[in-house]
């Protein structure tokens, strides 16, 4: 067995690489074009990661002999209905269109079996943790392969199982923004975990591949096309998967009755907002705290400038559109909300900032394809707004704890992709009924201010409320 990484004193052997793909003669070779939802995540080749603990009080032995097979089976037989995710990316050059590509026999999946010593009940403890902890369970994806004639064959996905004897394992699962959203991605774990749990998948419908679903009456495909074939082709053979050092990730979790309160002091303060979503409401409140957590150097510099947050809305709830909710691919648009500094840190920053966040999340619900006009240029932006940028990922809404293989929920799921000051992610709470699990990674001074203004400010609304 070799080392896959000695990192941090972690040490990673991996047992086994293979190939999963569907079975054998049950999907065609088929083609699917990318969409106007898909091609801005071609030029932004940021990798997205995912993983999932486990427990399992056995050894290692025990996992290849029972659990492995199981796990590798029912996914194969997920593969069958979610194929775009053991295929390719194909882009060739200009005028060719890129796409996305199965070829019978020939597109598989890249699966890596590991075994690591690392203390499991470490790593699933609710304590600030360095960044790169989690990085020796991540696998890398296949290198992008060019052919001759200048096309590029890229793998969207890899997975990596690592079993730690006698305490449990990890499913970590690196892939591609341009094969699906966060929503596609989950309803594939579900379906995945359904079928090794129950040998037949009852609760998941199947994915719609159907691309002409996707209309375009504004004509954005061809112009997105332009942008794509522009991009350097450097730049979208390497995938970025960047892990820092000098951070720590922790998650916070908001009680129910903590967002219920908040949102009926947002309603009652601004009694023109008869509903203020939870979504909305905490990302005012997580927004807030991560500035007011970096004051230090706010007033050595005293600047106050526009500070952003930028967040995505699924299009699959939108009636205009008429998307299934079963569309597998990306169906999301994105929003910018720009605040000055002074009034997020201010008497009534969270406030400032709940209004100013449902007003766009109106907006692009009424106007999704003016949205997605500018999901191209929105990536550009987020480079050039550098720290004054902060991002959403991921939503309580995804239910990443109905995630259950057949040994009970994860004890932990968390978006590794969040790895600096400027990601948020926001998921749905294990044990906590309709609570949302938030996740920062900071420098550990950062952290701990974090901590201290999130407790005093939930304690006061509470105060506020009684």
């Amino acid at each position: 067995m070799a080392n896959k990484v000695n990192h941090d004193e972690t040490v990673v052997k991996i047992i086994e690489q293979c190939q999963v793909g569907p079975p054998p003669g049950s999907v065609p070779s088929t083609s699917l074009p990318l969409t106007f939802f898909d091609l801005p995540f071609l030029c932004c080749p940021v990798t997205c990661t995912r993983i999932f603990f486990y427990e399992f009080p056995h050894t290692t032995t025990h996992f290849m002999q029972t659990l492995l097979p199981n796990l590798k089976h029912s996914l194969s037989l997920t593969l069958q209905h979610f194929f775009p995710l053991s295929s390719n990316i194909v882009f060739p050059p200009k005028p060719q269109a890129p796409h996305i590509l199965y070829s019978q026999g020939d597109t598989t999946l890249h699966f890596i079996v590991a075994e690591s010593t690392t203390n499991f009940n470490n790593l699933v403890c609710n304590t600030p943790r360095d960044v790169t902890c989690m990085y020796p369970f991540v696998p890398e994806l296949p290198q992008t392969i060019a052919l001759q004639d200048g096309t590029l064959l890229i793998p969207p996905m890899a997975i990596q199982v690592t079993v730690f004897p006698n305490s449990g394992f990890t499913i970590c699962i690196n892939f591609s923004h341009v094969v699906t959203d966060g929503k596609a991605f989950h309803s594939f774990i579900k379906f995945w975990s359904s079928l090794c749990r129950s040998k037949e998948n009852n609760l998941v419908a199947l994915p719609l591949h159907d691309r002409d679903i996707i209309q375009d009456p504004n004509g954005i495909n061809p112009i997105f096309l332009e942008s794509v074939w522009n991009s350097p082709r450097e730049f979208i053979m390497n995938p970025i998967y960047n892990v820092p050092n000098d951070r720590v990730r922790h998650r916070f979790v908001l009680k129910r009755e903590q967002v219920e309160i908040l949102k009926r002091l947002v309603s009652t303060k601004y009694q023109s907002l008869l509903h203020v979503s939870t979504f909305v409401v905490t990302c005012a409140l997580i927004w807030v705290c991560k500035v007011k957590s970096s004051e230090d150097d706010i007033k050595s510099s005293g600047n106050d400038e526009e500070l952003y947050l930028s967040f995505w809305v699924d299009c699959r709830y939108l009636a205009e559109l008429k998307i299934p909710l079963t569309y597998f691919g990306n169906c999301v648009v994105n929003g910018i909300v720009g605040i000055k500094r002074s009034k997020l840190v201010g008497q009534n920053g969270i406030f400032e900032a709940a209004v100013a966040l449902r007003s766009k999340v109106k907006e692009l619900q009424s106007g999704p394809y003016e949205s997605a006009e500018t999901l191209m240029s929105i990536f550009s932006k987020f480079a050039t707004m550098g720290h004054r940028m902060t991002g959403i990922a991921g939503s309580p809404k995804l239910d990443a704890y109905e995630s259950d293989f057949g040994w009970g929920k994860p004890k932990l799921s968390e978006v590794l992709h969040v790895n600096s000051p400027a990601g948020v992610s926001l998921s749905d709470c294990r044990d906590k009924e309709g609570g949302i699990e938030v996740g920062v990674a900071f420098g550990r001074a950062q952290m701990q201010k974090f901590n201290t203004i999130l407790e005093e400010i939930l304690a006061d609304i509470a105060l506020h409320d009684s």
